[in-house]
């Protein structure tokens, strides 16, 4: 925002007044007038607000960059789930890869009695590595809409490719775009035109500015709702493998309105730490959490490190008072 002053005004005060209001403010000078440039990283405040300090002539405000994003719904309807600010937090879960009928039918079972809503799996997976497995494909689809059918589960898988959307659209229920996809924007476009609300990662070194724009791109295309996920953007500790940007899920949900998934199996690689990583992503203002879940992670064919056994996913959803409360 632009504030431009009254002449004669104070303007040390009114700089003093924005302050207060949580402003970042740069003081503009040379022109026939005294103006202050409001920073991105401000609190968020009114226009009107702005204009009742003595001494404000005018507050420009830029043109939004992303209105649809804006103007979306605040409660999403997905299968048995409900996603919005305010209600009980949404709990996804399932393994990172779909590697049999029975491996899908046995976890669907276990996590709808945990009161789960949404059963996740990849069928297609994109792997660093060309030699590591790569998913069941299609069959891998079929498995998890029976799996999730069977136990009143809805289905969350990621779209690879425009070549599968069709497959893909008619197995799930929230179509996931992964973070190396963030900005594939053809693949947003496949996605939207499914007419299906659209689960999108942040991309790895991905801004908040840009993760909203991938988001208008899928509602410019038809999808009728984004849900915004964060799975930990790329740092330059080892240790941590990626970075959890809370700051980005509170000024998402507190700021936007937008609903946003925290998914802490991705953020650190390290099932250890997921029960706090969890509980500070509800903090700042989760609507939800997408947790990876094996039977035997030992033999898991794909994260195995990071996923929940049965008794720490029945732990964590316990302690987190979200267990049975996934169904709606």
């Amino acid at each position: 925002m632009l504030v431009t002053l009254e002449p004669g005004a104070d303007a040390q005060a009114i700089q003093c007044a924005l302050v207060e209001r949580g402003l970042w403010v740069r003081k503009l000078e040379g022109g026939a007038s005294v103006e202050f440039w409001i920073e991105s990283q401000s609190a968020a405040v009114e226009r009107d607000g702005l204009l009742g300090i003595r001494g404000v002539a005018s507050v420009a405000v830029p043109q939004r960059l992303h209105p649809l994003v804006d103007a979306q719904p605040r409660s999403i309807e997905i299968g048995p789930a409900r996603i919005a600010r305010g209600a009980p937090a949404t709990v996804i879960a399932g393994p990172c890869s779909v590697e049999s009928k029975a491996q899908i039918l046995a976890i669907a079972e276990r996590v709808a009695a945990l009161g789960v809503g949404l059963l996740r799996g990849g069928a297609y997976k994109p792997r660093t590595s060309p030699y590591a497995f790569q998913g069941h494909g299609e069959r891998a689809l079929g498995w998890m809409r029976e799996a999730a059918d069977r136990f009143g589960l809805g289905v969350v898988t990621e779209l690879l490719d425009q070549a599968s959307a069709a497959s893909v659209g008619a197995h799930a229920d929230l179509i996931q775009i992964g973070s190396r996809s963030m900005q594939s924007f053809p693949l947003l476009r496949a996605a939207a035109e499914l007419k299906k609300p659209i689960l999108l990662k942040r991309g790895m070194s991905a801004t908040v500015e840009e993760w909203l724009l991938s988001a208008e791109h899928c509602l410019v295309h038809g999808a009728p709702a984004v849900i915004f996920c964060e799975r930990g953007i790329r740092g330059f500790d080892q240790n941590t493998r990626n970075l959890l940007d809370l700051g980005a899920v509170a000024l998402l949900s507190e700021v936007h309105g937008l609903p946003v998934i925290v998914d802490p199996s991705h953020a650190l690689g390290r099932r250890d730490l997921i029960p706090a990583l969890s509980r500070a992503a509800l903090a700042a203002g989760a609507v939800g959490l997408m947790l990876e879940t094996h039977d035997q992670p030992g033999v898991a064919l794909s994260d195995g490190p990071q996923a929940l056994p049965p008794s720490e996913l029945d732990a964590l959803l316990r302690g987190l008072g979200l267990a049975a409360t996934g169904k709606r």
